[in-house]
């Protein structure tokens, strides 16, 4: 990660387990993210995965854009894309651009680049997935019965249950948006590989 992607994490991690009276010990045991990692994400040193920052959101309880996320300071938000960090995974890339508290939904905005090859894997979260295909063919959706959309296309879909991710004929650049109930601690998708 970048310098200041790097101290947001680093801050909201710290942060995030004192307030759940957690040790870095007991962070690493439910997280099962070692602790030389962890020390090192906290000091803002690390370069976590997709899946390291998936297993520290399920870990704390908290939705994936609490750790990456700094506090907005104005009405006014402005993202650039080439300012945010990527976190990737073995076939998917995302970026965290904006999280959104609306009344009783939280609802996290990314910018989604799958590779081709490989299939990713989600054994299911709380929430619904939102999914906008710009650029390419993606597969999306249960893994016995997925959704093949493409540019311009849009899927909802409840998280629930399990879902894939793979890009057709080449990579797929998408928007992402998690949405699911304020104060919802159940896990989150921690993204594997088939």
């Amino acid at each position: 990660m970048g310098k200041q992607a790097g101290q947001v994490l680093a801050g909201n991690l710290r942060a995030l387990r004192e307030l759940g009276g957690l040790s870095l010990s007991e962070l690493a045991r439910r997280s099962g993210i070692a602790k030389g990692t962890l020390s090192q994400l906290e000091s803002g040193t690390g370069n976590p995965t997709i899946e390291t920052v998936f297993s520290l959101s399920n870990a704390l309880g908290v939705p994936v854009s609490s750790l990456l996320t700094a506090p907005a300071e104005s009405e006014v938000v402005l993202v650039r894309g080439v300012d945010v960090e990527v976190l990737s995974g073995d076939v998917v890339d995302l970026r965290m651009m904006r999280r959104l508290d609306l009344a009783d939904t939280v609802v996290e905005v990314f910018d989604q680049r799958v590779r081709p090859g490989e299939t990713q894997y989600s054994a299911g979260h709380a929430g619904r997935e939102h999914v906008l295909v710009t650029e390419g063919v993606l597969r999306v959706g249960p893994p016995n019965d997925p959704y093949e959309i493409g540019p311009g296309d849009y899927v909802c879909f409840p998280a629930a249950g399990p879902h894939v991710y793979s890009a057709v004929d080449g990579p797929v650049i998408s928007v992402l948006l998690l949405e699911y109930a304020a104060g919802d601690t159940r896990p989150i998708p921690v993204p594997h590989r088939d």
